[in-house]
């Protein structure tokens, strides 16, 4: 069969039977294959499928299993689906709810751009407005400028005058006597803004410079190095000035000898004007060598002058160099109080010569009548002072013997009896001091004299001069008598009664002086040279030298932290503290009358005024100090303060207030490596109304921290670098210091921004006194005879710490320049009492105790490290400076006072046992 079918498939399937056969095998064939082919599909197909699935469960990632076995949690999930759809459809609803407030915003928002656009068109009109203004004050100052300019004339310095080193010479006056600034001194040397230099010569040059006594040599030589007048040019002095005295007697030189070197001098030109000589005496005795030397157009300064030599105005009488090279010993000083003493008065001395013997005739009665004493004063003057020495009406003592050899003098001059400390002795026992003039009416003054009105002065004793015609030490411009009674020779009956009718107010007051006149112009060579070239500047209306100013070393920092606000600060309530600066801080203004002081009170510049402002020749309503330098800067003198502009209380809460429209001040802050605690204070004056700038005083030798951020409180923080630890930096007068006012104020002191404007408000209406928050007082100790520092709390005060109080840049110069050195050593020693060395200072120069302003009782740090003020032996050392700063002063000068000045605006809940010790404002 299987022939046949291979024939007939090559014959074509064409035969008998052939084609049925065919297609039956065709048939065949695609069942077979279509049955293979589902074999192959239904089985190797998910064979294959369930290998390539299980491979993929394998993989690492469990995440990733898709055919894998689950976990029971994520059987959970799937649980939970259904949940979630729920919770989707939740979460639909609040999407739809939230779009449709955001088209509510969206609605709201288009509502404020259009008033945003409206305010933003009112903004512009606001800014055309104030662009008009601003060019309307612009005119009108303009046009103020422009009046100002018509009705001032324009003033500028004048050209200085330098005159040729070849002076012409111009004719002498009729007569030497006759010499006065008017026509013999030269005044184009000195113009007003010469700053008049002063040319001194070397005395070694010249051949007297080797009679001088050493003492008085070298003080002057000391003195001379330290002055801010004396200049190395002697091409552009105004004056020149040579020692001369006092010489010692063995090594003296001729007259005319003395006077070939003196006319010898390199600027001497021919006739000595614009120069000075100056012959100074240390002892009683010292000879009046310059009444035969012909001095020309020189002006002489000695404490020996005879009338025929003496020419007022142009000649100074000085006084005494006792203290050559020593300052005085306050603790040797004997107290002012109590005002009287063992004796009422008190003289000792012995005329060796009277002047009968020494005129060798009797003067005739028409001498008399022409000016010259009778020759009998002086006996009458023994027997009245015998007579009430006898009296024993009150306790005197009078000797006109000396128990030993006296002390050489001058014809018809009282001379001295004993040693100086035996004299002083007696002095510091009596009230007053008899000082009888020589009966020569022709010395008007003699070393002997001015020797006793120096030892009287120096312990406090009053000086009675009898004889008026006597020339004192400055006497043209220092008012005597204030500090001593002068009285005529024919009224030594009458002396007794005077003495015993003054007050003891008036005494105290004359002693007060008579101490002031003493440390000022008497008591060191640096004051009595420097009182000399003062009287000549006065008198040629020269401006002083500017005062000296502490120059600010600034310790660099960085700042930039933004201060906070602590709340309890600056939570001010509805309280308008005023205006927080904006624009750039500004100085108070300067001192203008440079030129004009000179011309105008002499005698105020050189006199305290009335009242007791003693010790310092010079009162806060006068700027002038005893080194003669003014205050060319800020905080020079005090300007009368008045009331405000008035109105409602809102006004007035607005308003500064007094009459000066615009002012700041300046915080002042000592610090020592507190830095924490420094930052914190720092930040709390943040915003403070009125604050020109912050002095941060760092007294610490150990620099801040290099990453230390000093906050910004929108003012200058100047950090300045001390030599020393002293608490006597707290008050030195820094140049960067611009305003009158200062807040001086410890670095752990917490004030409200209200209490600080508040204390500057009432400082502002009483300029000359320490203003402040803390009060303490002072009492007498009874079993120890004593004064005592009390810190308690009481109804009475008389000083208020300056760890938080405000006072004038005046008082910082005399601080640190003026007031006694030992007080300021004092301090250094106990590093404390600076505050109460302060207040002793401005009680004592104004008479007035301090104010006290309330402040909410936040004075205090707490929490903050402790301070100096917490040691155990910190009263017991300001017991010890109380009673030696009253044996500097010669008296207690703090004054007690129950005033206290509080503000009804701060409501404050007063203490049941304190509200019958304030008096409100």
């Amino acid at each position: 069969e299987l022939m046949t079918g291979y024939t007939m498939l090559r014959n074509g399937g064409v035969g008998n039977g052939g084609q049925p056969w065919v297609l039956r095998w065709s048939s065949r064939i695609r069942l077979t294959w279509l049955s293979f082919t589902l074999f192959i599909i239904l089985v190797f197909f998910p064979l294959i499928a369930h290998y390539y699935l299980t491979t993929i469960d394998d993989a690492d990632d469990a995440g990733k299993r898709i055919f894998g076995p689950r976990t029971g949690s994520e059987l959970c999930e799937v649980k939970h689906v259904q949940d979630l759809c729920r919770i989707r459809e939740s979460v639909s609803e609040e999407l739809l709810q939230l779009e449709a407030k955001r088209q509510e915003l969206n609605s709201e928002i288009a509502k404020l751009n259009l008033k945003i656009e409206a305010c933003k068109k009112s903004i512009e009109n606001a800014k055309q407005d104030l662009l008009q203004l601003k060019n309307v004050i612009s005119q009108t100052e303009h046009s103020y400028k422009e009046l100002m300019a018509q009705n001032q004339p324009k003033l500028s310095l004048p050209i200085r005058l330098l005159p040729d080193k070849d002076d012409v010479t111009f004719p002498l006056p009729k007569s030497i006597r006759n010499c006065r600034l008017h026509n013999c001194f030269d005044y184009s040397r000195c113009p007003l803004t010469s700053g008049f230099p002063v040319y001194v010569y070397n005395s070694d040059d010249y051949p007297f410079g080797s009679s001088l006594d050493p003492l008085i040599k070298q003080a002057f030589e000391a003195t001379v190095r330290t002055n801010v007048y004396v200049t190395e040019n002697a091409n552009i002095a105004c004056v020149y000035i040579i020692l001369v005295g006092e010489m010692q007697e063995p090594m003296m030189p001729k007259p005319t000898e003395l006077e070939q070197q003196l006319h010898s001098l390199p600027y001497w030109r021919t006739d000595g004007h614009n120069h000075l000589i100056i012959n100074l005496s240390r002892k009683s005795e010292t000879q009046n060598f310059i009444y035969n030397i012909s001095t020309g157009r020189a002006m002489v300064a000695q404490s020996t002058f005879y009338d025929a030599q003496y020419r007022p105005g142009f000649d100074i009488v000085v006084s005494p160099l006792v203290h050559a090279m020593s300052e005085p010993n306050f603790l040797e000083i004997p107290p002012q109080v109590p005002v009287k003493r063992k004796y009422l008065f008190s003289f000792q001395g012995e005329k060796i010569e009277s002047l009968r013997s020494s005129l060798q005739e009797v003067r005739s009665f028409e001498e008399e009548i022409e000016g010259n004493a009778p020759a009998d004063y002086d006996d009458r003057i023994i027997t009245t002072l015998k007579a009430v020495q006898d009296s024993k009406l009150d306790f005197v003592l009078v000797e006109f013997t000396c128990k030993n050899q006296p002390k050489a003098s001058l014809p018809t001059e009282w001379a001295l009896c004993g040693e100086r400390d035996d004299r002083l002795e007696l002095l510091k026992l009596s009230t007053f001091a008899l000082i009888i003039t020589p009966g020569d009416t022709h010395l008007v003054i003699s070393a002997g004299c001015a020797m006793r009105l120096f030892e009287a002065l120096e312990v406090g004793a009053i000086p009675v001069v009898l004889g008026e015609q006597v020339q004192l030490p400055y006497n043209d411009v220092i008012r005597w008598n204030e500090a001593a009674l002068i009285i005529p020779k024919p009224r030594i009956t009458e002396v007794h009664f005077l003495l015993r009718s003054i007050s003891d107010n008036d005494l105290l007051a004359m002693r007060r002086q008579g101490r002031f006149l003493w440390e000022t112009y008497f008591s060191t060579s640096d004051n009595v040279f420097s009182t000399v070239l003062a009287i000549i500047r006065t008198r040629i209306q020269i401006p002083a030298a500017p005062i000296r100013e502490e120059t600010a070393v600034e310790i660099p920092h960085r700042s930039g932290k933004a201060a906070g606000t602590d709340p309890n600060m600056a939570d001010n309530g509805d309280l308008d503290l005023g205006p927080v600066e904006t624009e750039p801080p500004y100085a108070s203004p300067k001192y203008l009358r440079n030129f004009t002081l000179t011309a105008m009170d002499i005698y105020r510049n050189w006199n305290s005024a009335p009242g007791p402002f003693h010790l310092f020749p010079y009162t806060p309503f006068d700027p002038v100090l005893p080194s003669e330098a003014k205050f060319l800067g800020s905080g020079t003198g005090f300007r009368p303060i008045g009331g405000g502009a008035g109105g409602s209380g809102k006004e007035f809460q607005a308003a500064l207030g007094g009459n000066v429209p615009r002012e700041q001040f300046t915080v002042v802050m000592l610090t020592y490596e507190r830095e924490e605690v420094l930052m914190n204070s720092l930040e709390r004056l943040n915003g403070l109304p009125y604050l020109n700038k912050v002095v941060v005083v760092w007294n610490s030798p150990k620099l801040p921290s290099e990453d230390l951020l000093w906050p910004d409180i929108g003012v200058p923080i100047m950090v300045v670098r001390t030599e020393k630890n002293s608490l006597n930096n707290r008050f030195l007068p820094w140049d960067e210091i611009e305003t009158e006012a200062i807040l001086s104020i410890d670095d752990d002191a917490h004030l409200r921004h209200d209490e600080i404007m508040f204390g500057f408000r009432v400082w502002r209406e009483a300029r000359d006194r320490i203003v402040g928050f803390p009060g303490r007082y002072h009492a007498w100790d009874i079993p120890h005879q004593s004064w005592l520092y009390n810190s308690n709390y009481s109804c009475e005060l008389s000083m208020v710490l300056t760890g938080a109080a405000f006072f004038h840049k005046y008082y910082a110069y005399l601080y640190s320049y003026v007031m006694p050195q030992a007080i300021r050593d004092m301090v250094d020693e106990y590093i404390n009492c600076e505050d109460i060395a302060m207040n002793f200072l401005v009680s004592h120069l104004t008479r007035k105790p301090p104010i006290k302003v309330t402040s909410r009782w936040t004075f205090r740090c707490p929490g903050c490290p402790q301070a100096l003020s917490h040691d155990d032996s910190h009263f017991h050392e300001r017991h010890k400076c109380i009673n030696f700063f009253v044996k500097v002063y010669g008296y207690m000068p703090l004054l007690y006072t129950q005033f206290r000045v509080d503000s009804v605006l701060f409501k404050t809940r007063l203490p049941h046992d304190k509200t019958k010790c304030f008096k409100f404002i």
